[in-house]
């Protein structure tokens, strides 16, 4: 499996993020079903966490601090929030990459913080230009005065893309592991953005929850989907929590039956406890809710 160097990472992603503001204004021309529940509760592996099966992404097109939720406006997201928490959907999928934490925080004044989920991550390398990396204490600070609460529920390094990353960052996962022993993170791990950083996270002691790119075509995977399905078993048997992202292909699978065929794959393989999907809008929120109950009844 190739790997991926950070400077490779980057400038694909750029380019990548750049189309994808394209790509997931079509997102609002899906064809809808009506709401008929909300989302279930699942175990989030071995972690202790009991989380919603779909978690709201803030981080659609995220880069430099904004996306597509952001861009919404603070009214516009409380709004889309409080429709995802009424059908069930108390996750919030945030990242200091994305600019949603203050968000988040505006959410968090009308919905109650002990009745829901906060994932967010960290970059721990710069990016070029627009991002230059921090001593833990000093995000984990700052995240926290952003969102508004005190602690979070899970905590991620961010876009991991080599399989050295335990060594790499040893010092820094070190300080991740003391504010955890405090409770001030409830749980911890990484997001995966290659293959050989998915090996080492499904296998390595510190790793609590992994955010693994899946879907059951390949596109922005970092593997073919047998490969990292393969993994996210092993993963699974040894007792991580399972969040899948891209399963929609970061814009590439959002037809009717592309949506349908990949989420059949994910929720079916028994490999990924739930999921962040990057909804926009009401609509979306009530598609997905629907489909992914309807899948995982069946």
């Amino acid at each position: 499996m190739k790997k991926t160097n950070r400077r490779e990472f980057i400038q694909k992603s750029a380019a990548g993020f750049a189309g994808l503001a394209a790509i997931t204004s079509g997102l609002r021309d899906y064809s809808f079903t009506a709401p008929a529940e909300t989302i279930d509760v699942v175990k989030l592996g071995n972690t202790g966490l009991s989380v919603p099966r779909v978690a709201l992404g803030t981080g659609s097109a995220g880069w430099k601090n904004v996306s597509n939720q952001t861009r919404l406006g603070f009214q516009g997201f409380v709004e889309l929030a409080q429709h995802a928490y009424d059908r069930g959907i108390r996750f919030f999928d945030t990242a200091d990459m994305y600019g949603s934490h203050e968000y988040v925080r505006e959410a968090l004044k009308v919905i109650p913080r002990d009745k829901v989920t906060i994932l967010t991550k960290v970059m721990v390398y710069d990016q070029e230009g627009w991002y230059k990396k921090e001593p833990f204490q000093t995000s984990l600070d700052r995240f926290r005065q952003e969102v508004g609460t005190d602690y979070f529920d899970i905590f991620l390094l961010h876009c991991m893309v080599n399989g050295q990353w335990s060594t790499e960052y040893k010092k820094y996962m070190e300080e991740v592991s003391k504010a955890k022993e405090k409770g001030i993170l409830k749980t911890v791990g990484i997001s995966c953005h290659d293959y050989n950083a998915l090996v080492e996270a499904a296998n390595n002691p510190w790793v609590d929850v992994i955010l693994a790119r899946i879907n059951n075509k390949g596109p922005k995977m970092d593997g073919t989907p047998e490969q990292i399905m393969k993994v996210l078993e092993t993963a699974r048997k040894n007792g991580k929590g399972i969040i899948g992202m891209k399963v929609f292909g970061m814009g590439d699978l959002v037809m009717d039956e592309q949506r349908e065929a990949s989420l059949q794959y994910v929720i079916k393989s028994g490999n990924v406890h739930c999921m962040t999907l990057g909804l926009e809008s009401k609509a979306q929120i009530d598609d997905a809710v629907s489909r992914v109950m309807r899948i995982a009844k069946s």
